[in-house]
């Protein structure tokens, strides 16, 4: 069965915006850490504040792993498959940045180096993540 291509593209056009609305709703509380890190104020950060930042950033990170799991169920059309393959693999790596991220977060006191490692990982996913929907739509609009 030939997978179809306008439900492949509506599904990844779906899951790009589902990113995006996890993230916007993450962000704020990322610049919380961020900000604190940069400015030297880490300690100042609350227990309370610290906690419910984590419970975000786990609510955020499961949706992300569900949308993996949609993600690693479609069945791309056979000329982007290797691409689809790249767009996978760093969702992948990008929703294993995020649990780094919450894990630097849960040491005492926070793992600064962690977080930062956590960041960069994430940075690197979604500039992969970009270039391979921006692959795959320059592939997919040629026909």
């Amino acid at each position: 069965m030939v997978p179809d291509l306008g439900f492949y593209v509506q599904k990844i056009n779906q899951l790009v915006q589902d990113t995006e609305a996890v993230g916007e709703k993450m962000h704020p509380k990322y610049m919380i850490i961020r900000e604190a890190i940069d400015q030297g104020e880490l300690a100042k950060l609350d227990a309370n504040t610290v906690d419910e930042i984590i419970q975000t950033f786990e609510v955020g990170t499961k949706e992300y792993e569900q949308m993996l799991n949609k993600l690693n169920g479609l069945r791309p059309p056979a000329r982007i498959l290797g691409l689809h393959k790249r767009l996978h693999a760093a969702y992948r790596n990008y929703v294993a940045g995020c649990q780094a991220m919450i894990t630097s977060l849960q040491q005492t006191p926070i793992d600064v180096e962690g977080f930062n490692v956590a960041e960069k990982q994430q940075d690197e996913a979604t500039d992969t993540i970009g270039s391979a929907i921006q692959r795959m739509t320059m592939l997919l609009l040629k026909r």
